[in-house]
Formats: structure tokens, C-alpha cells, sequence
């Protein structure tokens, strides 16, 4: 008893030492709380596992001798960890009641990526439903209820009994989602699935880039990141004794908007541009949440591919002159 006491000391001072690299947080997104989660539907149960495989399979991860499908994906999650902090991380798993997380295995039911058909998920079908459309149609109306004048859809005398809608973030694990159609042509994708343990993103902390990048993505089924993200689309912009010099031509004093050139070269980067690491800068978790007005707006995507894929790279500079 003495002994696993020890242990377990030693492993929450370990914790201690280091809190990125041993927190078990930012696994939860895929395994779960307790690590209960067929990780992606491929991993094996990882609180099934004893202190000594949890040590080896990450261990190998770092050196590349172990894994199968998700080998790319967990790669990335420790090759830059030390012994010591994995040794520590396993003892988490194994002792830890829980990760800090706040649901991370309290998930919606949804059928897997690779089973899901090519369907996609239409973001804006309750909000652009025709009933409501012609129900909240004022402009042809005579009269209009103080119910109908605003937005929370109650009369103007019910301020202490009214309530929002409450947003609801919980969704699938990652590889257990349906993707959402864009919400226009080439418009940046939504998170369909579970962001818990995954979030904030950091400069030392994206754990979007295990499963969504280009050399891992087919082996886990999800969006690869577009070769747009490994470019760096921004003209070189100076000033040069007063005048504005964008791509080596000079623009004058009068430039009221300097963006107003074709991009010239496009300067490819080896990893992540650095304007685009923040993933959910434009790639946002989705509430379960009833619109407050409905919705008008019908996408024109050309075809089906453009539900879920973008050709922005191919028309870059398409309306630029």
C-alpha cells in the first residue's frame, strides 16, 4: 500500500512539473473522460490497458515503432514529449478519476464518418423551413402582435419569465460525426464533432493538426487541411522613402487601400501559414440551438462535391483585377 501511495505522488508531482505536456486534457476529445472511447472507432480501449502497454504504446508512437491506422495521428500528439512525461501521462490515465473536462463523454448518438454515406448534415434546414419563413413574413401583413415584433417571440409584459434559447454544445466524439454542408460555396467548413479537451487552441498546442493533416487525414476519415493553409497569400508590403511598395511596385501617398492588387506569388510555406493556426478562427463549434429569425438564404453551390469541398484555391484570384 505504501508503495502505490508513492507512486501515486510521484505521478501527481510529475504532473505538476510540466502542465501541458502531462495533461491528459486534450485527450478526452477522442478517448474520453475515462478513457472509455473507441478512440475514432480504430483505437483499442485505452483504461483496459495496463500502466506498462499505455507506457509502451506511447513510447513506441515517439519512436514510430507502434501503431496502425492512427499512427499519424498520435505521432503528433507525443513526438515531442519526453520519457518522463509520458511515463507521467500513463500514470494519469491509469490513477486519475477523470479528466477535466466538462462532458467529454456525454455524447449525441451519430453514425461514423466512413458509414455516413457521403451525407452531410444541412446546417440551416429548421431556419429555412417555408412554414416559418411565411410565419414571420411581416411585410405583407396588415397588423403585427408585439409577439411577432421581436426576436424572443413573447409579448412586451413577459421580461421576467422570457428566456433564450440555451445553446447546446455537445456533440460527437471526433471520427463518430456527421459533416455539415458548407454554408456557401467554398466557405470554410464547421466542426461537426466534440471539441472538448481540444480547445484553446495555442502556439504550442493544436491538436486539430493529428487528425486533419494532408498525410493523416485519409487514415482517420477526416477534412484534410487545404494546400491554401500551407501558403502564404499576403503581399510583401513597405514603405520606401514615403511611398507604399507592395510586391516591388510602388503605389504612391494616396493608397486608401493597398489591398487592391492581384496576389502575385503565392510563398509556400513548409507547415501551417502562421495566419492560419488559430483553426477555430473561422472553423467554429456548432450549438444544437432553434435560430432566433428564419432563414432566406439558398446557397448555389454549382454542384454536390461543393457541400463539402472547396475549389478556392482554383479561383484565388477570380473577380481581382
Amino acid at each position: 500500500m505504501k508503495k502505490i501511495i508513492q507512486t501515486v505522488a510521484l505521478g501527481a508531482l510529475l504532473a505538476t512539473s510540466s502542465a501541458y505536456a502531462v495533461s491528459i486534457a486534450a485527450c478526452a476529445g477522442c478517448h474520453g473522460q475515462n478513457f472509455e472511447l473507441v478512440a475514432m472507432g480504430k483505437s483499442k480501449v485505452v483504461k483496459d490497458m495496463s500502466l506498462k502497454e499505455i507506457v509502451e504504446a506511447l513510447k513506441g508512437y515517439k519512436n514510430g515503432t507502434y501503431g496502425d491506422t492512427l499512427k499519424g495521428v498520435m505521432v503528433n500528439q507525443v513526438k515531442n514529449l519526453k520519457d518522463s512525461e509520458i511515463e507521467a501521462m500513463s500514470l494519469l490515465i491509469k490513477v486519475d478519476a477523470g479528466t477535466t473536462t466538462e462532458r467529454a463523454t456525454d455524447f449525441a448518438a451519430a453514425a461514423a464518418v466512413a458509414a455516413a454515406g457521403g451525407s452531410y448534415v444541412n446546417l440551416n434546414a429548421d431556419a429555412s423551413d417555408e412554414v416559418r419563413i411565411e410565419q414571420e413574413d411581416l411585410g405583407n401583413r396588415n397588423t403585427i402582435s408585439e409577439k411577432a415584433m421581436g426576436l424572443r417571440k413573447t409579448d412586451l409584459y413577459s421580461e421576467n419569465t422570457t428566456h433564450g434559447d440555451k445553446a447546446d454544445y455537445n456533440r460527437p466524439a471526433p471520427g463518430t460525426s456527421t459533416r455539415f454542408e458548407r454554408a456557401y460555396k467554398d466557405a470554410p467548413p464547421m466542426i461537426p464533432h466534440s471539441v472538448e479537451g481540444l480547445l484553446p487552441i495555442t502556439k504550442m498546442n493544436n491538436q486539430c493538426l493529428g487528425c486533419h493533416l494532408p498525410e493523416v487525414a485519409p487514415s482517420v476519415g477526416s477534412t484534410p487541411i487545404p494546400a491554401t493553409h500551407f501558403k502564404n497569400y499576403r503581399p510583401r508590403t513597405a514603405m520606401n522613402d514615403g511611398y507604399v511598395v507592395k510586391e516591388g511596385e510602388v503605389l504612391g501617398y494616396d493608397i486608401q487601400n493597398t489591398t487592391d492588387i492581384k496576389t502575385v506569388k503565392a510563398k509556400q510555406t513548409d507547415t501551417i501559414y502562421q495566419g492560419r493556426f488559430n483553426c477555430t478562427q473561422c472553423h467554429a463549434p456548432q450549438a444544437k440551438m432553434k435560430a432566433a429569425v428564419a432563414n432566406t438564404f439558398r446557397p448555389d453551390y454549382g454542384d454536390d462535391a461543393a457541400k463539402a469541398h472547396s475549389s478556392l484555391i482554383d479561383t484565388m484570384n477570380e473577380g481581382v483585377q
